[in-house]
């Protein structure tokens, strides 16, 4: 039997990256999954990507920094299920630069998303997985929670506070069967992170820094977030699983 057989997901930032990569995942063990992005074209191309392999897939356009976006989000999934298992919180962005010149406009652009975006997902997602009663909330943060890097303070800031939010959900969800935990990517080739390693000196001193001397595949992470989404990991909450290639290890 398929992992997450008959099992309903969703997915934001999903258009590409490592959304793209664990709606795959997911829809191959089973899962019928709902892929959200902010980019309606790309959602609905990852969608029938997944309907291709015969799987079940449907693409829902939300900008998660906007409150009635995520309302309408979870409205639809409840009309159509009235449940989720599993919700990947997973849409992020970076406003890359010197701290000491970050504006106003550029930190609120992050938080809207990286933090805010979180937290409306995981507090309004809440009804349907605890309807499940196995629901599993996996929290998209980074080892850059852990670790400082020069012109990424900011989006750090953001996932810090995002491994913090996990660990207090872990306990306040789990009366109602909901497991929560976060994964912790290292340097992983995606879109985001393309504009860092177009430059060769900056990919070089990245894998130099990682015990395994390779950035990470989105396929990678998106196994570990399989791991957190079934019953393999059913007695696993408010964990941080840093899939990161032992860059944390090699400092």
């Amino acid at each position: 039997m398929k992992r997450l057989e008959g099992r309903i997901a969703l997915v934001t930032g999903a258009g590409s990256g490592i959304g793209r990569a664990t709606a795959h995942v997911f829809a191959a063990e089973g899962a019928y999954v709902y892929v959200t992005d902010v980019n309606g074209e790309a959602a609905q191309a990852v969608a029938a990507e997944l309907a291709a392999t015969g799987a079940s897939a449907q693409a829902v356009t939300a900008d998660v920094s906007r409150g009635q976006d995520v309302t309408a989000m979870f409205r639809a999934v409840e009309k159509a299920h009235g449940r989720l298992d599993v919700v990947v919180n997973n849409a992020g962005l970076n406003v890359r630069g010197d701290f000491r010149h970050l504006s106003d406009a550029d930190w609120v652009t992050i938080r809207e998303v990286n933090l805010d975006g979180v937290v409306r997902v995981a507090r309004d997602g809440f009804p349907l997985l605890k309807v499940s009663g196995r629901g599993s909330l996996i929290n998209i943060a980074s080892i850059l929670a852990h670790r400082g890097l020069r012109q990424l303070t900011a989006y750090s800031a953001t996932k810090g506070a995002v491994t913090a939010l996990t660990r207090g959900l872990a306990v306040e969800y789990a009366p109602f069967g909901i497991r929560v935990n976060a994964l912790c990517p290292g340097f992983v080739e995606t879109a985001l992170t393309r504009r860092i390693l177009k430059y060769p000196a900056i990919e070089k001193a990245l894998v130099d820094s990682t015990a395994l001397k390779r950035l990470g595949k989105a396929e990678e992470i998106a196994k570990a977030a399989l791991f957190l989404a079934s019953d393999d990991a059913s007695y696993v909450t408010g964990a941080e699983l840093a899939v990161d290639g032992g860059m944390a290890a090699a400092l």
